[in-house]
């Protein structure tokens, strides 16, 4: 299954990093920033994650909420979180079914045959749910996401 701009963003409830279930629908009212990475201390994840908490400021003015979700544990979500001073919530997709009902599963990440994780993506949802926005780093994980791109579009559906 895979989401389309212009559909509702499916529901979800998950672990933050605090090992408290937060569900999609509780962020709702305002723009929601979904920004799916494969993995907490990777060189391209630590770097995308801290420019997001970088540009916070940016987010901010279009009343967007940002939400990092990867398939890391919450103890690692909450260590990765503390290290560079995420000022958003982090979401654990362990058992990766977000990440499938998205459409955004990456298999065998480095050639480490059955280590499935997120691909990087972004979603940009409006404050009823609704998908607006939708970028994925097909078919390289390792590609940041246009972050100039992602804040305009965030402050568009403002």
């Amino acid at each position: 299954m895979s989401v389309s701009i212009g559909n509702r963003a499916p529901d979800f409830t998950l672990y933050d990093a605090d090992r408290t279930k937060r569900s999609l629908s509780e962020f709702l009212g305002t723009p929601v920033v979904l920004a799916f990475f494969p993995g907490a201390f990777t060189g391209v994840c630590d770097t995308e994650m801290c420019t997001l908490r970088d540009s916070m400021h940016r987010f901010a003015e279009a009343k967007a909420q940002v939400i990092g979700i990867s398939v890391d544990s919450p103890f690692v979500l909450k260590e990765f979180a503390t290290k560079y001073s995420l000022p958003f919530v982090l979401l654990s997709d362990f058992d990766r079914h977000v990440t499938q009902q998205y459409g955004i599963l990456f298999e065998n990440l480095g050639g480490v045959e059955g280590y499935h994780t997120s691909n990087r993506a972004v979603f940009i949802l409006d404050r009823d749910g609704m998908i607006r926005y939708s970028w994925i780093a097909s078919p390289n994980p390792g590609v940041e996401p246009p972050y100039d791109e992602v804040i305009a579009q965030a402050n568009a559906i403002a």
